[in-house]
């Protein structure tokens, strides 16, 4: 009976001890837009065989960080989002009909590419298809040389 009486105080004690150290060791989450001080501009583009992104098969992916300065997996990071920050994040002004470049067969083998992420705080997802890989090359610019 002796032994139950103080196996049963020391359960308690232990408990008792160990309810009162839980408060302690919480951690918290801060919350990120009071620390920061750049909206987000983070992008996923690729690179796909296809008409459009839904049935295209991905061939290339990379992501593409332009806040606080360039970073992620694409090769000219620092060109691309200079390209996209030259037009605001409107990325439908970055494909024009620009006539200069190498001459492109009319083989038609379509090309899509997208954008889907976030710049500057807004949503964004992008695509567009070009009729092929040359295409896509002559539009000359680094966003989607990857």
């Amino acid at each position: 009976m002796r032994f139950t009486v103080k196996a049963l105080a020391a359960s308690a004690a232990l408990a008792a001890g160990c309810l009162a150290s839980a408060g302690s060791g919480v951690a918290h989450a801060d919350s990120a837009g009071a620390k920061s001080l750049y909206s987000p501009s983070a992008l996923v583009l690729t690179v796909g065989k296809g008409t459009d992104a839904a049935s295209a098969g991905v061939q290339r992916a990379v992501v593409l960080n332009c806040a606080p300065s360039a970073s992620g997996t694409h090769p000219a990071g620092a060109a691309a989002c200079d390209e996209v920050r030259s037009v605001d994040g409107e990325l439908r002004k970055l494909v024009g009909s620009d006539a200069s470049g190498p001459v492109c067969t009319r083989i038609w083998d379509p090309v899509v590419v997208t954008a889907d992420g976030v710049w500057e705080g807004k949503r964004v997802s992008w695509e567009h298809s070009f009729s092929n890989s040359c295409m896509l090359n002559k539009s000359g610019r680094s966003l989607f040389a990857f």
